[in-house]
């Protein structure tokens, strides 16, 4: 799997990190004991600070999605990810309300939202079951 960063993008850099590791999780392109670059590896790469690297791993790590040993490196959690839980929704509703009320004021309809977010998913999950 190929991290593909946009250094310009209003986005943090750790954040696009993370948002792709978990991606490559959901296709399947990363599994359960999969090797990730250390560190210092990936910030080489990359081309970033590794502080940048080592926050997008941590905050991973507390979200149960990555795995740090000091001898075996950094892998996809061996276990998978735990399924969703009432914490896991509280945590979505709080992240996805935001861009319900900015999708309303922009004048997207239910129907283009559920579209949009049925289209996103089902790219996603396809490429899970292949």
């Amino acid at each position: 799997m190929l991290l593909e960063i946009n250094l310009q993008a209003e986005e943090p850099i750790y954040t696009q990190i993370m948002y792709q590791i978990i991606e490559g999780i959901a296709k399947k392109e990363l599994k359960p004991g999969d090797d990730l670059p250390s560190v210092r590896s990936l910030a080489s790469d990359i081309g970033i600070n590794f502080h940048t690297v080592n926050k997008a791993y941590q905050l991973l790590k507390q979200e149960g999605y990555i795995l740090i040993h000091r001898q075996k490196g950094v892998v996809i959690h061996p276990d998978g990810v735990e399924k969703a839980s009432e914490a896991f929704y509280a945590k979505l509703r709080r992240k996805v309300r935001p861009l319900i009320a900015e999708s309303i004021c922009r004048s997207v309809t239910k129907e283009e939202w559920d579209m949009l977010c049925a289209t996103i998913y089902e790219e996603i999950a396809s490429k899970e079951e292949q």
